[in-house]
């Protein structure tokens, strides 16, 4: 909605509201902020354009769009509605707080009202997805205002895995606007089809909400489940028409086609209004502490967002901070909570946090507290970012760069949403990606946003959703091009699988379990790990099954609602992780070990001597300690070791080989080798979600001076995703700028032997050992020499001024080199995550909190939308 008439500021928040610059200027006295902020970008306030809503739309819905303060509509919300009435799928790809919400919904909500004159009362129906739990509930509290005064004639509910049993029953039967998540659809409504036969036969509309978020292995899963539904829909005779609404992004309409199988017309002309925004880019100073190797530590940002976070409070700034995991968020509320009470004991109750894995009851009691101002400050993960209206922000804390820009613009328009100015602060992590942003802001404000990457045919993906379909209603030769070109050589493998069975001219389902549960389709597998205090026997949440290593071990500490416990015991089999009431001064850090082997190599390119390839691989991963790192400095207190079983990965990767006269043209010996590709391996990955659609756990990478299958010092970095997700394709085909943004940020970072802003990973399992920072400039120049104009590198889409400056200089002198012994056997390693989230995914390496950075956590996304 592009405005909103709730009240959103009690009345000790009232005093006169300073300009977003002026709160910058305010922030941290005392603290110099001025060195930390590294670049200031200043967004012009925009008009509105107006235009009229199409003569078909119900006289009363505009009365209804009216009551609510809303005179006339944006071009494009009056533009997306005549699209809709005319039965043509759109996307609207708006800013935020530009009223995409009203775009679709008036012509659904008139549609609905027709609908309503039928005998059955139930003319019409319409179907919203949205990614998470928190933004599906949200809306239905504004449809819910926005219909009161039509009395029961559109009957919205939603239908989630936090429904009621006996609500279920009536949201099947009598509601005509469903809100409900790709997951439950895919795992509750298209499976019990025929219960929904009423519902499904009268569907005229299929809102999809945030669609941008559906992008790598989620949204390949999403599109199989959006065919799925097309197929069932076309079986009770309706054909939906598909309205989705995403942020800005690049060529949305052809990844709206990609999603749902159907041409899209595209509207991305912003009609809205836009109040100033002042956007910061916030590095963190370097302290006296040494980490890794005695490498310097900069301030993390976890420590950072939480003293900017409890200054904009006590300014009466209205304020979400962003992170990146889960404890992140727990913590950072803490902190803030601890500090604020020592300035005024009414404010800590006015600071939270918000994750996945609560319960449902605690989501909605801080959704209410939010939606009511209550709340003041809140620091949250992704479950947060997309739509939930959050009017009456005045900033946002973004505590690290969260993975691409279009995810970057989405969290910065959480504030200032009714119009007024507002502030945006990026704290970039100790990592090479974020280091690089914050002083390369051109990346930043003068880049486009990425291009949302899927593959709904990928093996992998298909092939559990051909199955559900023939579950769901035996699957036909007609049906083959729905689902894509390579279904058909997929249906006999799953024949000789013994999944699918062929019978006079269609496959069955030949199996007594569901076929829906083959695969979850946000990457996790298994059933949920469920967090259980040990003694009262209270269930604290849940992680998913492929986080179950790195989060829940034994020993792993983890944090609920400010509090604090330890990990007893993980039973793997039984699904279930003891904790007890502890407070370690400690946070932990799981370590693992990779080792790859290449299966096919689809294509290479000569650089130089070397060779550049990409192909399918196996990757074999194993957790095998944990560090305990001591909260805030994280100052490394111990290692503990532990036994967990072995997990095996086919994906897909790009890597590259040097040969003996590279290295030493490079100048790097046989000492040095080891520390250079593993230095170099970790950059890489910090630097590929500037040119991929993916983050950096969503990826791993293997360094190793000998490889097996090429004989050759190698450098490997994959998908962490089961049969790829386009990442490692990607960067394959913008290796040179990518590699040369790579070296770049290695060579001009101010440490003297290699720090977390450059070479070290917060996910490594050699404990980043070895690693030499010198070596990695050298072997990345000479082997970009030999790139230059290789046709592998046509498709970049880059930084400018990336790699532009010759940066030797700054790198003589580095610290001493390790031996390369160390990486025999698995390599240097840097694991990947293996489940798919809203804009983020699981490592299997650490949940690192406020040791020297923090991680990504895909449960945040899969949890607050679970069915």
């Amino acid at each position: 909605m592009p405005k909103n008439l709730r009240p959103d500021r009690s009345p000790a928040d009232t005093a006169a509201r300073l300009s977003p610059q002026a709160v910058l200027d305010r922030l941290a006295p005392g603290r110099d902020p001025a060195s930390r902020i590294t670049h200031t970008e200043h967004l012009p306030p925009r008009a509105g354009r107006h235009a009229v809503w199409p003569d078909r739309i119900r006289p009363e819905i505009i009365r209804a769009v009216q009551a609510a303060g809303i005179e006339h509509p944006w071009a494009h919300q009056a533009l997306a509605a005549e699209h809709a009435l005319d039965g043509e799928s759109v996307v609207v790809s708006t800013g935020t707080a530009s009223g995409k919400s009203l775009a679709y919904l008036v012509p659904v909500l008139s549609t609905l009202l027709d609908g309503s004159e039928a005998p059955n009362g139930r003319g019409a129906t319409a179907l919203y997805l949205a990614p998470t739990k928190a933004l599906a509930a949200d809306q239905r509290r504004m449809v819910k205002e926005f219909v009161q005064p039509l009395g029961n004639a559109v009957r919205p509910a939603v239908y989630d895995g936090d429904t009621a049993v006996e609500e279920r029953e009536w949201v099947r039967q009598y509601a005509t606007y469903v809100l409900t998540n790709p997951d439950m659809l895919h795992r509750g409504i298209l499976p019990s089809h025929p219960r929904w036969s009423s519902f499904l036969r009268a569907l005229r509309y299929v809102v999809i909400d945030e669609c941008h978020t559906y992008r790598g292995v989620f949204g390949s899963h999403v599109a199989q489940v959006l065919r799925r539904l097309r197929r069932l829909c076309a079986r009770y005779g309706s054909t939906p028409v598909f309205l989705l609404a995403s942020a800005t992004a690049a060529e949305p309409a052809v990844a709206a086609r990609r999603l749902t199988g159907v041409p899209v017309h595209e509207i991305s002309d912003d009609a809205s209004p836009r109040g100033e925004l002042v956007f910061a880019l916030w590095e963190p100073p370097l302290t006296e502490l040494h980490g890794e190797k005695g490498a310097p530590v900069r301030r993390t940002a976890t420590a950072e967002t939480a003293d900017l976070l409890t200054d904009l409070v006590v300014q009466g700034v209205r304020t979400v901070a962003f992170v990146r995991s889960r404890r992140a968020a727990e913590l950072i509320s803490v902190i803030a909570q601890e500090r604020l009470a020592s300035v005024d004991r009414s404010l800590p109750g006015r600071v939270a946090a918000y994750r996945g894995g609560y319960l449902p009851e605690e989501r909605r009691a801080l959704e209410r507290a939010l939606h009511t101002g209550e709340l003041l400050g809140l620091a949250a993960t992704t479950a947060l970012e997309l739509g939930v209206d959050v009017s009456g922000l005045d900033s946002v804390l973004i505590a690290g760069y969260p993975g691409t820009r279009a995810s970057l613009w989405q969290q910065a328009g959480r504030a200032g949403r009714t119009g007024q100015g507002a502030l945006a602060v990026l704290v970039a992590r100790d990592d090479p990606l974020d280091t690089y942003l914050v002083h390369h802001p051109e990346a930043v404000f003068q880049q486009p946003v990425e291009s949302t990457v899927l593959d709904p045919d990928n093996p992998y993906v298909l092939a559990p959703h051909l199955c559900a379909a023939a579950e769901e209603m035996p699957l036909t030769d007609d049906d083959l091009p729905l689902f894509g070109p390579a279904t058909e050589e997929l249906l006999p493998q799953l024949e000789a699988a013994r999944l699918l069975r062929r019978r006079t001219k269609a496959w069955h389902w030949t199996r007594r379990e569901r076929a829906a549960d083959l695969t979850g389709i946000r990457g996790e597998s298994g059933d949920p790990v469920q967090i259980v205090e040990a003694g009262t026997g209270r269930l604290l949440g849940t992680v998913d099954a492929s986080a179950a290593h790195t989060t829940v071990h034994e020993g792993a500490v983890h944090l609920h609602q400010g509090r604090t416990y330890v990990v007893r015991e993980l039973d793997l089999e039984g699904g279930a992780a003891l904790v007890e009431a502890a407070e370690p001064p400690y946070t932990t850090m799981a370590r693992d070990t990779t080792a790859i082997s290449i299966l096919d190599t689809d294509t290479e390119v000569p650089w130089g001597d070397g060779r550049l390839c990409y192909g399918s691989v196996e990757v074999t991963n194993q957790v095998v300690s944990f560090l305990r790192r001591r909260v805030i400095t994280g100052e490394v207190l111990g290692e503990t070791k532990l036994d967990l079983p072995p997990r095996t990965l086919r994906t897909r990767a790009v890597w590259w080989t040097v040969t003996e006269d590279q290295l030493d043209a490079a100048r790097v010996n046989p000492e040095q080798l080891g520390g250079a590709l593993h230095a170099a391996e970790h950059a890489s990955i910090g630097i590929l979600p500037l040119f991929a659609t993916c983050d950096r756990w969503d990826i791993g990478g293997v360094s190793i001076p000998l490889h097996p299958d090429t004989l050759l010092p190698t450098v490997f970095v994959y998908d962490g995703h089961p049969g790829g997700a386009g990442f490692a394709e990607r960067a394959f085909h913008t290796a040179r700028e990518w590699l040369t943004a790579t070296r770049e940020a290695i060579a001009s970072c101010e440490c003297d032997a290699g720090c977390p802003s450059c070479i070290q990973s917060p996910k490594c399992g050699n404990g980043n050992d070895p690693l030499h920072k010198r070596g990695a400039v050298r072997l990345l120049t000479v082997l970009l020499r030999g790139a230059e104009g290789m046709d592998a590198t046509d498709a970049m889409v880059g930084t400018e001024g990336a790699g532009s400056t010759e940066s030797a200089g700054s790198t003589e002198g580095a610290g001493s080199t390790e031996g390369a012994g160390s990486t025999e056997g698995a390599g240097s390693t840097e694991g990947a995550g293996s489940t798919e989230g809203a804009g983020s995914t699981e490592g299997a390496g650490s949940r690192e909190v406020a040791g020297s950075r923090e991680v990504a956590d895909a449960a945040d996304a899969a949890d607050a939308s679970s069915g």
